[in-house]
Order: C-alpha cells, then sequence, then structure tokens
C-alpha cells in the first residue's frame, strides 16, 4: 500500500492553488476518499485547454456540468455544443438523493442544489436563439473551403466576391450569392461584365460552385447565413454574479457535418479577431465546451479541423479555453492533444486489442505516479471517478490523481418542452435574434435590373414568343441532384452585411 502521509502532504501542495480556482472533487488512494486533498484547477490555467474522456456511461457528460457549474460560480459563461441533448437540466436546480447523499458524505462537501443561468441556442431552427452569419463575412477564402472548392473554383469565388464589391452588390445569405452566379452565367450583360473587367470564367466551374452550393443549403445553411448576424461578445454574459451557461443544440451533426464546420470557422474566427489579447489575466472570460468531439473529427472538414488545430494554439491569448469530451484521447487529433494542459479521464474498457492499445496510448500522456498502477486502475475506475491531470499556476503538470469527483447542483437530466419554452420566452438574446432582417441585398438589386433590362428591350408589335435554351444555372437546378434541393433555392434569407474574419476590413 502507498504511503498516505505522503500522497497527502504531495497532492495538497500540488492541487491548492494561491488564486482563484475551481473544485472538481477529493483525491483517492487505495479506493477510499481522501478528503484532505482537494483537487482543484486554477482559474488562471483554465484557457490552457482540456480533454474529458472514458468510455459510454462513465460519467463524462456530468463531469462537464460540474465543470460549467464551478466556471459559472465564478462568473465565467460557457458555450456548450450539446450533441446528445442531454445537458440542458442545468437550467434547473437538482435534488438531494440516496446516490448523492453518500457522494457528499465521502467528500464531506456541502451540497447547495441551484440552477443556473441558461441561454438556449440553435443554428438549424430550433427552439433558442438563431445564430447567423452573412456571407460577406465568411469572405471568398473561408467559403471555398466550406464549400470544399478546388484551388480554380476557389479563385472564381475570389473574382465573384471582387465583382460584387466593385459594383455594391451585398452578400448576404445564399440567395444572394445564387443570383450573382447566375446573372453572371446565364445573363448576357452579366456575362459581359464579368469577361470585360475579371477575365472569362468556365461555365463547368460555376456549375460546380453552385452544386456545392445547394447541397451546404440542404444541411440547413440557408437559415444560418442572414441577418442579425450574431455578435459573439453575447456569449459573455453572467447574471446574478453567474457566468452564463450557452447551450448550443446540435443534435443531427452527423447529418449535417457541413453546416457545422461552417458555424465552428465563423465561431472561431469572429472571437480571436474581435476580443483583445488578454494574456495571462488570472481567469478565462469563456469557455468552449465541445461534446462527443469524436463525431466532429470524423465527420466534419478539414478545413475545421485544421482551423480547430491553429485556434487552440492561438487562441489561448484571448482568455478563451476550449475543452473536448470524447470517448478516448485518441479520438483527438494528436496536434490537438499536445496542446490541452487538464486532461480528465474516466475509464476506459479493455474488452480487444485496439481497446487495450488505446489504454497504453492515454496512460502515455500522464505523469508517472508511484500512487497508481494507471493501466490498471484506469479500467475499474467507477463511475464519478477519474484520473486528473491540470497545470498549476506555474504551469507545471501536476501528479495524476484518482478523483472523486463531485455531483451536479443542477438537475441532471433534460428541459422538457414546457421548460424550454418558458426559459426561451424570457430570453432577451431569443427576442434580439428572433426576426430576420430583409435588407436590400445583391438578390434584390439583380432581380431589379434584369427586371429593367427585359422591359427595356421589349419589343413594339408582337411577335412570337421563342423558347430560350436554359441557361447553366437552370440546368444545374433541373439535373437529378438540383431536383433534391429546389425546394430551397428561392427561400429568402435576411440580409445586411458586416465584415469578419480577417479577410478584409469590416464591411457594413
Amino acid at each position: 500500500m502507498a504511503d498516505k502521509t505522503q500522497f497527502i502532504e504531495e497532492l495538497s501542495t500540488r492541487y491548492t492553488p494561491k488564486g482563484e480556482h475551481i473544485t472538481l472533487g477529493k483525491g483517492m488512494l487505495d479506493g477510499d476518499v481522501v478528503t484532505e486533498v482537494n483537487v482543484t484547477i486554477p482559474l488562471k490555467t483554465i484557457n490552457r485547454h482540456g480533454l474529458i474522456a472514458g468510455a459510454t456511461g462513465t460519467g463524462k457528460t456530468k463531469t462537464l456540468q460540474v465543470f460549467a457549474e464551478q466556471l459559472s460560480h465564478a462568473g465565467i459563461p460557457s458555450l456548450v455544443l450539446d450533441i446528445k441533448g442531454d445537458f440542458s437540466g442545468i437550467a434547473e436546480a437538482g435534488e438531494m438523493n440516496s446516490i448523492i447523499e453518500e457522494r457528499y458524505a465521502k467528500t464531506k462537501l456541502p451540497f447547495n442544489p441551484q440552477s443556473f443561468p441558461v441561454e438556449l441556442m440553435s443554428i438549424s431552427g430550433g427552439k433558442g436563439v438563431k445564430l447567423r452569419a452573412t456571407v460577406t463575412e465568411f469572405g471568398p477564402v473561408l467559403l471555398s473551403k466550406i464549400l470544399e472548392l478546388n484551388d480554380t473554383q476557389q479563385s472564381i469565388m475570389s473574382i465573384v466576391f471582387k465583382y460584387c464589391d466593385d459594383k455594391g452588390l451585398p452578400l448576404i445569405d445564399l440567395n444572394d450569392l445564387k443570383k450573382v452566379l447566375q446573372y453572371v452565367t446565364d445573363n448576357p450583360e452579366g456575362k459581359a461584365e464579368l469577361s470585360a473587367n475579371y477575365g472569362s470564367i468556365a461555365s463547368a466551374s460555376l456549375g460546380a460552385i453552385l452544386r456545392s452550393i445547394v447541397a451546404l443549403e440542404q444541411q440547413g445553411a440557408a437559415d444560418f447565413f442572414g441577418e442579425l448576424s450574431f455578435d459573439v461578445h453575447d456569449l459573455l454574459e453572467t447574471k446574478d454574479g453567474k457566468g452564463v451557461v450557452n447551450i448550443l443544440w446540435v443534435a443531427d451533426i452527423q447529418n449535417k457535418p457541413q453546416l457545422f464546420s461552417t458555424f465552428m470557422l465563423s465561431l472561431f474566427a469572429e472571437i480571436y479577431m474581435t476580443f483583445p489579447e488578454e494574456g495571462d489575466s488570472g481567469k478565462p472570460k469563456l469557455v468552449l465546451f465541445i461534446d462527443e468531439a469524436h463525431l466532429i473529427f470524423d465527420e466534419s472538414s478539414k478545413a475545421l479541423i485544421s482551423q480547430i488545430e491553429t485556434m487552440v494554439k492561438l487562441i489561448r491569448s484571448k482568455g478563451v479555453g476550449i475543452y473536448f469530451i470524447t470517448q478516448i484521447p485518441g479520438d483527438v487529433p494528436e496536434n490537438v492533444l499536445s496542446q490541452l494542459g487538464l486532461k480528465i479521464q474516466h475509464a476506459l474498457r479493455g474488452f480487444t486489442a485496439k481497446d487495450k492499445k488505446e489504454i497504453s496510448k492515454a496512460v502515455e500522456n500522464y505523469p508517472t505516479t508511484e500512487f497508481y498502477d494507471a493501466s490498471t486502475l484506469i479500467q475499474n475506475l467507477g463511475i464519478g471517478e477519474a484520473f486528473v491531470t491540470a497545470l498549476d499556476e506555474k504551469g507545471i503538470p501536476t501528479p495524476l490523481v484518482h478523483t472523486y469527483l463531485i455531483s451536479p447542483e443542477s438537475r441532471m437530466d433534460v428541459l422538457n418542452d414546457v421548460e424550454v419554452s418558458e426559459l426561451t420566452g424570457k430570453s432577451a438574446l431569443v427576442a434580439k435574434y428572433e426576426k430576420k432582417v430583409d435588407s436590400e441585398s445583391a438578390y434584390e438589386m439583380l432581380v431589379e435590373r434584369m427586371e429593367k433590362a427585359v422591359q427595356n428591350s421589349a419589343p413594339t408589335q408582337k411577335t412570337k414568343p421563342v423558347k430560350e435554351e436554359p441557361g447553366m444555372f437552370e440546368q444545374v437546378l433541373k439535373s437529378s441532384a438540383g431536383r433534391t434541393f429546389a425546394n430551397t433555392l428561392m427561400r429568402e434569407g435576411a440580409k445586411a452585411i458586416l465584415g469578419m474574419l480577417g479577410l478584409g476590413k469590416r464591411k457594413r
């Protein structure tokens, strides 16, 4: 058996920060809770990012809930990407039961059931704050990445954006972009303008771009692009001294990977561009929790993955921490994993040879310890128990500690429909972003221009109408792929123009 006195002395020293901190639980040794050892995380290091991992049913979501609660107590808001849809109960107070009573009796910590301020959000038209962005905010480079365009098509997209900028055609939603593509493809005046000033463009390339846009629309992007554009500073709210927990429901990410990529790229870029440099300010201003992160890395675009890798390295200086919740550490790319300061590892199951390899890889990511046989214990951690290692206030990794985690103070269940309606009904942010703003943009301007051209060229005498050959734009829509998406093509989005992403000055 390990020396308990030595354990208490060493762990207490390394897990007792001088500054503000949050508490995750108590240390354990030889299966017993050691109440003298508080497992705490300095607020100063929360922006160094982290990982919450473990097999299904080992308590990852509850650990995430505890983490978000503790941050809220400290006045730090968070954004939780709730893929499974089981996190919303944090908006309601929890209730004492025999399991919680037993847990807190072992930790000798007080249990104070309470609710936390919550904003529900959606990028696909669900209940809550409607998150939108304009096409112009993305710019040609980022939009091309989302649409997975090749180099030639990306160059064309840049030309189209330049054309719109020169002609004063605001690109707010996807209808605007499609209308511009139609105008420079099928309209004689538009084709002539583009060719004369920007060079000729192959119709096949324009058609490929159009098809990519239509495919993105099918995933719900028509609702995402538009006005009023979401202001990321609205994620920084506090209520009664508690940080607001912003919950984004993205339960259908498997069916909408491009839409999710679109949102994530927009969010990261906007935060990085608009948040001031914070350095090591003492505590973060915002923490992002990405639940079921393996779905993101498996299903999302290469552009998103590359952007996450970049942002994890850079966004810390903006006072923002990013935390990934997944089943095994190997779900997270190595370039990202190496940047994570806090690791909370729930149990892993070694049922197969592959499982055992993952266990070995996971253990290798943790500091060595004389108090545990980590390879064995990691397979036998109980529900609500985890290995924890973090960074202390000097940025030095703390010793690995078997932790008996505290329980959430809020409800460990989802909100029902009535509760969701009540929560969203009294939200000022829901009211702010509920209605789309229909500003005049490229779509209306070009429609008016083409109607005037038709009127000016109308013959004075009646002539036999000649059936026009369908243009390339129409051909795309009438294709088998286009018919699938035809119901989305004439949808109006909200329109305004803001600018973003460092791809030029913010436009208004």
